[in-house]
């Protein structure tokens, strides 16, 4: 076990160094001249000079790499050219709203799925009929449209939650409720849809297997059958399916962040890359990047402990 959490920790390292030096590359190398698009187009070429050797763009791509590197593993990935605010000071304030909504979404979306995906597969019928409609209603509608009609008829028309702005779980419980609710019901239909399919198909799969059978012969409920062995067995896809719904979260969430108004990473991508400010895009992408490989790592682990297969894969 210790060898295969070893190998996924140096696998998920390789892979953040790959992004950080494809996203260094592609920002800088294309970027221009960033001096000049800084400091406006009036500004003296003098200035501009001056500007560009204060930041460290007048020395080559990969000396500029590297000091941003040795910099970033200490945890400093630089200031905004903008604000002139330290970006992992941005990064954390932000980072806690927009993971907030993406794990509470997943938690809410992981206990939905298992629940009528079970009984999709046990029950058939009209009941697999309405998960079945439910799935294609969460592929079909975009989260944004569902968004915004959750706040038309939820905040403004009932006025029973926040349409807007966030309130931190330190300052009001009942109003970090209020402000989370909305936007996490907008992400969780989408992701319900794909993970509830493919829970509904392992379930399915699963009780067909002779092992049912032979645990039902024994005198096991149908329950006990269901929750502690097909259940474990059909965990594996389901987590898969979670941890890429997870990811499209990160990247989802942008949307529903600008219709709630939620000061999450989404606000600070937007504004940053409009802005052309580097030094915070190449902090969300790196912090993100840190953040898909921590989950994979978390869902192999799981899926190392429901099948020891995995473990030598």
């Amino acid at each position: 076990m210790l060898t295969f959490i070893v190998r996924r920790v140096l696998a998920g390292i390789i892979l953040v160094l790959a992004v950080s030096v494809v996203a260094f590359t592609l920002l800088y190398a294309g970027g221009g001249d960033i001096a000049r698009r800084i400091l406006g187009q009036n500004a003296s070429a003098e200035t501009v000079a001056l500007r560009a050797e204060q930041l460290g763009l007048n020395q080559p791509l990969p000396v500029q790499y590297w000091n941003w590197l040795s910099n970033a593993v200490t945890g400093d990935f630089g200031v905004s050219w903008f604000t002139s605010q330290p970006v992992t000071t941005s990064l954390s304030s932000r980072l806690t709203v927009t993971l907030t909504l993406v794990i509470g979404t997943t938690i809410v979306a992981a206990i939905v799925s298992v629940v009528l995906g079970i009984l999709a597969a046990r029950r058939g019928g009209w009941v697999d009929g309405l998960v079945q409609f439910i799935a294609v209603i969460g592929f079909a509608v975009p989260g944004f449209l569902i968004a915004l009609y959750l706040v038309l008829f939820f905040a403004i028309e009932l006025g029973w939650f926040k349409a807007t702005g966030y309130i931190p779980f330190t300052t009001s419980v009942s109003g970090w409720l209020s402000s989370i609710t909305l936007p996490i019901a907008a992400l969780s239909l989408s992701a319900i849809a794909a993970v509830a399919q493919q829970v509904r198909g392992s379930v399915t799969d699963a009780l067909s297997r002779d092992y049912v059978r032979t645990l039902r012969a024994r005198g096991l409920g149908m329950n006990r059958v269901v929750y502690l062995h097909v259940l474990r067995n059909a965990g594996g896809p389901a987590l898969a399916v979670l941890a890429v719904q997870f990811v499209g979260l990160l990247g989802g969430a942008v949307i529903v962040e600008q219709v709630f108004a939620l000061p999450g990473i989404g606000q600070l991508t937007v504004s940053a890359t409009s802005s052309g400010d580097i030094p915070v895009v190449m902090g969300v992408v790196v912090a993100t990047a840190v953040i898909v490989v921590i989950v994979n790592l978390l869902i192999d682990l799981a899926q190392a402990a429901l099948n020891p297969k995995v473990r030598l894969s």
